[in-house]
């Protein structure tokens, strides 16, 4: 019975984390003039061209 009760847990968590991402990037294409929204399937905070994006790891320019 516990091995039903966790399976079940763990589907609905992963379900609701689609559901959250699905909301968010409705939220994001209703409401451009709020700027851009990072973009989870690209990785690395979704950084952009400029900001030092390289391989697996991000850095600022500000060598921070």
């Amino acid at each position: 019975m516990t091995y039903l009760v966790t399976i079940a847990l763990i589907m609905g968590i992963a379900l609701l984390g689609i559901g959250v991402d699905r909301l968010y990037r409705a939220f994001a294409r209703r409401n451009p003039q709020l700027g851009p929204f990072r973009d989870s399937d690209r990785g690395c905070g979704s950084c952009s061209a400029g900001s030092g994006c390289s391989g697996k790891s991000c850095s600022t320019r500000s060598g921070v």
